[in-house]
């Protein structure tokens, strides 16, 4: 697509394909009457975790891992080096590491309870390192620096997912055959 130089920044809007494209100066929509402009809105505001998300942790103080990871945009597509802490069933990112202290907020949390599978992605993202992090609706995907990081923190992910995943107890197993 090209644009004429005619068009400027309030003629656009940003599409979740990461594509620009024309937008009739007429219509006046809010932002969630667009679902691409909501999506991107979301992304923006979730830039910053709801501190509950965090409450309590002391991410600054003896984790269980720490390390650079690349990690791919949800939204837009692009990777960034950021700084990750696991810790207490959360995996939070920051900035860099001088991010991480008693003050800080992350820039993102993920709660690895909510997680299914933490699995090499070479294969998918073609790029050497690569291991995805998946739920029940999304799969974020992150590259280490080497294979022997990759394998470790697959390794400390899928151990933080099985100790804070919420286990059946007996009392929710329902007895199909005692009810027929």
């Amino acid at each position: 697509m090209s644009l004429s130089q005619e068009s400027t920044a309030s003629d656009l809007r940003l599409t979740k394909a990461s594509s620009l494209t024309p937008v009739d100066r007429s219509l006046s929509l809010s932002y969630r009457e667009v679902p691409q402009m909501e999506s991107l809105w979301r992304s923006v505001t979730l830039a910053n975790p709801d501190p509950s998300d965090y409450t309590g942790i002391e991410f600054w103080s003896s984790p269980e891992r720490t390390g650079w990871l690349n990690k791919q945009g949800e939204y837009i597509k692009t990777w960034r080096r950021r700084w990750f802490v696991l810790k207490q069933g959360k995996l939070l990112w920051f900035k860099d590491p001088s991010f991480v202290t008693r003050g800080s907020i992350p820039r993102g949390v993920i709660t690895v309870a909510n997680c299914l599978t933490v699995k090499g992605a070479e294969d998918v993202l073609h790029r050497p390192f690569a291991f995805e992090l998946s739920t029940h609706s999304d799969t974020m995907y992150f590259i280490a620096d080497s294979e022997k990081e990759k394998e470790e923190w697959i390794n400390s992910i899928g151990r933080s997912i099985v100790q804070h995943s919420r286990s059946v107890t007996d009392s929710e197993v329902v007895d199909y055959d005692s009810k027929r």
